[in-house]
């Protein structure tokens, strides 16, 4: 079958942009849409419905790679917790399977929103609800940053995370579930922050908690589709995750070098000015 090498080289585009804006707080759904209305992808509504979240399995990849030895619970080498002293338990590293216990209590709220996905879409997904979500976590991160100027965070590393302090970061995480445009990484970094951790132990605690909620959705979206993909679609797919893959890990690591010196603000005001593009280009359509 003769590949269409426009709507590849669209897809790649699409890639980088996930790959950009999944990881820092300024939210990959509000840019794939204005994106799509730039640079539209020939594709049928079904199939785009899949792309644009299945597209998110690349960007989680960058994730595994980069934080490999920080999320992997085996394995006798550097275990400062190993389960026992001597035998196959001496390989389990307690504190990473305590650290997964937490990001799955953090999970529960959103696996519920994930249930009713498709209602959820058909009910908020409008550029009104993208723009104001913009906006008002926008004015979020201005507020809360500018409350924790002078204060020192409470939590400084990501093992002093409660189960409590978890659950209560994945209600955040739910928010971003149900509100497009919200973003999942600055629902869950506002959370946080408003808990009092740290900005590089927040960072961190949410590039984690995006592994298995956006695997999640990823699979659920594949099993409602089914795997009857066209090898177009296919290769656009693997395309686009491979471009989010690679611009993904350069984003991640750029973020976590920033956060070390350098508050949220300034993503905060870059939603505001999105959120009221959104509003301009799509009002005035």
């Amino acid at each position: 079958m003769e590949l269409n090498f426009v709507e590849i080289f669209k897809a790649i585009i699409f890639g980088i942009v996930e790959g950009v804006t999944e990881w820092l707080p300024i939210s990959s759904t509000g840019h794939l849409i204005l994106l799509n209305r730039i640079v539209t992808l020939n594709l049928s509504e079904a199939f785009w419905s899949l792309f644009e979240v299945v597209i998110q399995f690349g960007a989680i990849l960058a994730v595994v790679v980069l934080f490999w030895k920080q999320i992997f619970p085996f394995g006798k080498k550097n275990n400062s917790h190993p389960l026992a002293e001597q035998g196959i338990f001496a390989y389990v590293k307690t504190d990473i399977f305590i650290l997964w216990f937490k990001i799955t209590v953090a999970c529960i709220p959103a696996a519920f929103a994930m249930l009713f996905d498709e209602e959820l879409e058909a009910l908020f997904y409008n550029y009104q609800t993208v723009a104001a979500s913009l906006i008002v976590f926008g004015v979020a991160f201005i507020v809360i940053e500018n409350r924790n100027q002078d204060k020192t965070a409470k939590i400084k590393n990501i093992s002093d995370i409660t189960y409590k302090i978890a659950f209560i970061i994945g209600i955040f995480q739910l928010i971003a579930a149900i509100f497009p445009g919200t973003s999942r990484s600055g629902a869950t970094i506002i959370g946080a922050l408003l808990l009092g951790v740290s900005r590089p132990a927040a960072a961190s605690f949410t590039f984690y908690l995006a592994i298995p909620a956006m695997f999640g959705a990823s699979l659920l979206k594949i099993a409602k589709f089914g795997l009857d993909f066209s090898y177009q679609e296919l290769t656009i797919l693997i395309f686009g995750m491979s471009a989010a893959f690679a611009v993904s890990l350069l984003t991640i690591s750029f973020l976590m070098n920033y956060v070390k010196k350098h508050d949220f603000k300034i993503f905060g005001w870059y939603r505001i000015i999105l959120g009221i593009i959104v509003l301009i280009i799509y009002a005035g359509s």
